[in-house]
């Protein structure tokens, strides 16, 4: 029989995906952001009567596709529309007062990409090990991040706290416990977090959270985010005003914004791009200030990173190979290390390494690695890990890349939105360690192995073999003792 259950705006039918899970899909949590609501804060989903099929996903937040060859190996599916701002539950016990911890997944995507209704984010997985799943989306984009006068900053922000209160309100009858929410995301996703947990009305939302390759690094301040308006408002003949980006066409608006990031990547200029012209993407959470949590914040986390993050972005564009040496100093340069201190210390380690694989170390350091450890040594008592399973995809060369952990965990290797970056026969044994570290830490806040400290520095490399580390690669990060 179909499940039915009672949400604040009325009952929704869900499914049976297995015997002992049921999923409710496209459950809306605030209304449609467009037409009067555009870039504005969330305002509440409307009430139904009767019972609303939950049996398919909701649109999707509208968005540019990815760019080629990135298409191809991220998953960005599923259909788009106004009504966006839903969310998706997989639950073990769809019932109310089950009183089961409660994961809630925040999609990456640079901001501009991305959604929660996704085969490649199913969570019958964690359902079937005892915890209530939820994906949602979030607005992208200029939508979402775009700094506008008169209208609130952070909107794709606000949007995730929207879904954590609406969680917090409805969660008890899909049979989750509201106090024992845990959110993790990946790339942006993570970043998100790392915004989420220095923002007074998102405390309380959550308990514990585990950030994925991303952490609380990558924002604008305003005078970037405004650089980042004006560029995007010449570039479609408008004044920089709400109004006006309401009413250009979203088969203009998605495509000029898309663009943004190539063009600060063919010319990042500081004075163009501000903050942008480093971090590369023109949409992200505009803050004062590096949003740290405090070591008081009352939420648990596990943060970590993979092993070669950048290659990513340098072997599917073959650029690894040809990357000039001026520009891996450059690049060091920019992120404030000194390349005569710095590269050497980098190429012991890789004796036979060529410009852009040190160039995949630095950045994936200063990118992603860096900002896990300092989010982790603000909050005491949290855990830290490094994926390190090369992927055999494209000739083996794309490595522990960026995104490469999604499909272990959430042990979905069969799914053919992660088998581009999963490559040929991936360890089952890899997903039950990782998956089950996950499960585990939303369940006790212990993921299975000792928190970090800053003596012994304790991090968990899920590889074929996972083994526990004590300061790892500690030369480098030394070098990054100071520097933003």
């Amino acid at each position: 029989m179909e499940p039915i259950r009672t949400t604040h705006q009325g009952a929704v039918r869900g499914r049976l995906v297995a015997d002992d899970v049921a999923a409710f899909l496209g459950i809306p949590f605030a209304a449609p952001p467009f037409g009067e609501a555009r870039f504005r804060a969330p305002g509440p989903a409307a009430p139904w009567d009767g019972v609303r099929e939950a049996l398919t996903f909701g649109a999707s937040v509208p968005r540019a596709p990815y760019a080629s060859p990135f298409d191809a190996l991220l998953p960005d599916d599923g259909p788009q529309g106004e009504d966006c701002l839903n969310l998706n539950i997989w639950t073990p016990h769809p019932a109310s007062g089950g009183g089961l911890p409660v994961m809630v997944w925040i999609h990456g995507g640079a901001f501009a990409n991305g959604s929660g209704s996704t085969s490649a984010y199913d969570g019958s997985a964690f359902a079937r090990d005892g915890v209530v799943y939820v994906s949602i989306n979030y607005r992208l984009g200029a939508d979402g991040f775009l700094r506008l006068p008169e209208r609130p900053d952070n909107r794709g922000l606000l949007d995730q706290i929207a879904a954590l209160e609406w969680i917090r309100d409805n969660i008890e009858a899909f049979g989750g416990d509201p106090g024992q929410v845990t959110v993790f995301g990946e790339s942006a996703g993570a970043m998100s977090i790392g915004a989420l947990l220095s923002m007074p009305r998102a405390r309380g939302l959550f308990r514990r959270a585990i950030l994925q390759s991303g952490a609380a690094h990558h924002f604008l301040r305003p005078a970037s985010a405004d650089l980042i308006t004006a560029r995007l408002a010449e570039k479609l003949g408008i004044e920089a005003r709400a109004e006006e980006f309401a009413a250009v066409p979203l088969d203009t608006l998605l495509p000029a914004q898309a663009e943004l990031r190539g063009e600060i990547g063919a010319r990042p200029d500081p004075a163009l791009w501000g903050e942008a012209a480093l971090n590369m993407m023109p949409f992200e959470p505009v803050l004062d200030e590096l949003p740290l949590p405090a070591a008081d914040c009352g939420v648990e986390l596990l943060a970590g990173s993979n092993r070669e993050e950048y290659r990513l972005f340098l072997v599917p564009t073959e650029r690894l190979d040809v990357l000039p040496h001026t520009k891996l100093r450059t690049v060091t340069a920019a992120y404030g290390l000194d390349p005569d201190k710095a590269l050497p210390v980098y190429a012991e380690r890789r004796p036979d390494a060529v410009p852009g694989e040190l160039f995949d170390a630095v950045t994936t350091d200063w990118f992603y690695r860096i900002p896990a450890l300092r989010v982790a040594e603000a909050v005491p008592g949290s855990y830290v890990y490094e994926f390190a399973r090369r992927s055999p995809a494209l000739g083996g060369r794309l490595g522990a890349c960026h995104a490469s952990e999604l499909g272990y965990v959430f042990d979905r290797l069969d799914d053919p939105a992660h088998a581009p970056i999963l490559g040929e026969k991936p360890p089952q044994s890899l997903a039950d360690a990782m998956h089950g570290a996950w499960v585990a830490f939303a369940k006790t806040g212990e993921p299975g192995w000792a928190p970090y400290d800053r003596e012994t520095r304790t991090t968990m490399v899920f590889d074929t073999a996972p083994s526990v580390e004590s300061d790892l690669r500690g030369e480098e990060r030394a070098l990054w003792e100071g520097v933003r």
